[in-house]
């Protein structure tokens, strides 16, 4: 993405009403956390003070101010004499995020499984419906959003709002992996089916039955990270030091929502 179209995001809205709702100016450390996740800041792309400050309007103390909170959050990381720039997850880190985040949904599998409502059950199946389309159609970045927005509806059926937070903080730093395990042959095909049997067992308001089936499916994602990264490491050496400027894998930079706002 380039200036002028993230330039054209922060700019207010005017909806038919004539008026004007809140700009992400308004809000730019959400927004610069938003644009991470979404992928459209890559991993060690510099973020630099003179570009954000044009782009959100603002000032370089303010900039430097609401870079704060992602530093904290370990999205973004800042070094002596280079500035900001995207925080890289390491391959190990990515194995712990995962198992992590294995023991939240699988706590939020069961409660759903207590208290999915009819229409919840419908809205799952349609999501379900939807990836079986994507995979036919071979649309493998498509599909992992499908993904995406099931593991959310989940989450969100188990009313467990720190469990929500604490899931969102994890994933945010998982853009790098995010399309990864999807590109692996035959892999989508058994994810749909591993998707397929959580939803079945939400349906039968099974609680033992979610929980087993979501550690299920969340336990082969270590595992093909580490087959992903093993056979990456043959191809292109070992993973950079922390701290260096390597750029993102290719895997990640392939995406449509790899772009830059500037070097």
């Amino acid at each position: 993405m380039d200036v002028d179209t993230m330039a054209a995001e922060v700019a207010p809205e005017t909806p038919a009403s004539g008026r004007s709702t809140k700009s992400r100016a308004d809000d730019p450390d959400a927004w610069l956390r938003n644009q991470i996740i979404k992928g459209e800041l890559m991993p060690n792309e510099r973020l630099v003070e003179v570009d954000l400050t044009a782009l959100l309007r603002v000032g370089r103390a303010t900039v430097r101010t609401f870079l704060v909170r992602p530093e904290e959050e370990g999205l973004v990381a800042r070094e002596p004499n280079r500035g900001a720039r995207v925080r890289m997850v390491s391959e190990a880190e990515a194995l712990e995020i995962t198992q992590t985040r294995g023991a939240l949904e699988a706590l939020t599998s069961r409660r759903a499984a207590v208290d999915a409502t009819f229409d919840e059950i419908a809205e799952m199946r349609e999501t379900l419906a939807d990836m079986a389309g994507r995979i036919q159609a071979g649309d493998l970045l498509a599909y992992s959003d499908g993904n995406a927005r099931l593991h959310a509806k989940i989450i969100s059926i188990s009313r467990n709002h720190t469990a929500a937070r604490l899931t969102a903080g994890l994933k945010a730093h998982m853009v790098r992996f995010q399309y990864r395990t999807v590109l692996v042959p035959g892999r989508n095909v058994q994810s749909l089916a591993e998707h397929t049997a959580i939803v079945d067992a939400l349906a039968r308001y099974d609680p033992d039955a979610a929980e087993a089936a979501m550690r299920r499916h969340l336990s082969h994602v270590p595992s093909t990270l580490r087959e992903t990264a093993s056979a990456r490491a043959q191809h292109e050496g070992p993973e950079p030091e922390k701290g260096s400027e390597a750029l993102a894998d290719s895997t990640f930079a392939a995406t449509p929502r790899a772009s830059s706002l500037s070097r």
